[in-house]
C-alpha cells in the first residue's frame, strides 16, 4: 500500500509572484524605498566631498551598472539583488541631479523640468510599447526596462525637485520635507478613499518618497549653519544602510518562508 505526498497547490496570485522581477507593494516596501532615497542622498553627498568629485561619479556609475546588471540577470524577483539595484539608484542618481546643477550650473527648476519631462516621456513610451504601467505585469525583460528607467528618472527628479524647494525656494530642508510628505498623503488618500488609479496612485507616491527622503536625510546630515542637525553625512549614510540591511534581511526570511514546499 502506497501513500502518496501532499502536493502544494499554488493560487493564481501565487503563481504570477513568483513571475514577478519586482517586489509586491507593501508596508515593508514603502519603508524601505524611504530608507533608500535617504541614503542614497547621504551617500552621494558624503562620497562627493571624501574624494575628488569626478572620481565618485565614476565609482557611483559602475556601481549602479553592476547592481542593475546583477537585477537583471535575475530570473525572479531576489530580494537582495533588487535592493541592492535600488540602493545603487538611489545614490548615483542623486549624483546625476547634483552634476547637472553644480556641475553645469542648471538651475533646480530648469533641471526639475528636464527630469519631470524624461519621466513623462518614459512613461509615454512605456505604455504605448506595453499598453499598461502596472508594476503587477513586470514578467519581460523589456518591461523591466522601462520599469528600471522610470525608478532612475525619479530618483533624479526627486534630488532636483527637493533642493529647489530646500534651496531655491529657501524653505529649507525640514520644511521641504514636510510639504513632500503631506504631498504624499494624496495618493494614499486619492487610493483609499477617492477611486485613484493603483497605478496613478503607486507612481505619484514613488516619485514622492524621493524628495520626502532625500530632504529628511540632508536635514540630519548637514550643519547647523544649512539648516541641519550636523550629524554629518556619512554617519546618516552607515545608520541608513544598516536599516536597509536590516529590512531585507527581514524580507528575504518572509521570501523563502513563502516558498517552502507544504509539508
Amino acid at each position: 500500500m502506497t501513500t502518496s505526498e501532499p502536493i502544494a497547490v499554488r493560487s493564481p496570485d501565487a503563481i504570477a509572484r513568483a513571475a514577478s522581477r519586482v517586489p509586491e507593494v507593501a508596508a515593508i516596501f514603502w519603508l524601505t524605498k524611504a530608507l533608500t532615497t535617504a541614503m542614497g542622498e547621504s551617500a552621494s553627498d558624503f562620497l562627493v566631498r571624501a574624494m575628488p568629485p569626478e572620481v565618485a561619479v565614476l565609482l557611483g556609475a559602475v556601481a549602479f551598472a553592476v547592481a542593475l546588471t546583477i537585477q537583471l540577470r535575475a530570473r525572479r524577483y531576489v530580494v537582495w539583488r533588487y535592493w541592492f539595484a535600488v540602493s545603487m539608484v538611489g545614490v548615483f542618481g542623486t549624483m546625476a541631479a547634483d552634476v547637472v546643477h553644480v556641475g553645469l550650473g542648471v538651475p533646480y527648476a530648469v533641471s526639475t523640468t528636464f527630469f519631470a519631462a524624461a519621466l513623462a516621456a518614459v512613461f509615454v513610451l512605456w505604455s504605448a510599447t506595453e499598453k499598461t504601467l502596472s508594476i503587477h505585469s513586470i514578467r519581460s525583460r523589456r518591461r523591466e526596462l522601462f520599469y528600471w528607467a522610470a525608478i532612475m528618472t525619479t530618483f533624479a527628479l526627486g534630488t532636483a525637485a527637493g533642493d529647489l524647494l530646500a534651496v531655491t525656494f529657501h524653505l529649507g530642508y525640514l520644511a521641504a520635507g514636510l510639504v513632500f510628505g503631506a504631498i504624499l498623503l494624496i495618493p494614499a488618500v486619492g487610493y483609499r478613499w477617492f477611486g485613484m488609479s493603483g497605478v496613478l496612485a503607486f507612481w505619484f507616491a514613488y516619485v514622492m518618497t524621493r524628495p520626502v527622503g532625500a530632504s529628511f536625510a540632508d536635514w540630519l546630515g548637514v550643519p547647523a549653519e544649512r539648516g541641519g542637525l550636523g550629524l554629518g553625512s556619512g554617519r546618516v549614510a552607515l545608520a541608513l544602510s544598516l536599516a536597509i540591511v536590516v529590512l531585507v534581511m527581514r524580507m528575504t526570511v518572509e521570501q523563502r518562508t513563502e516558498r517552502r514546499p507544504l509539508a
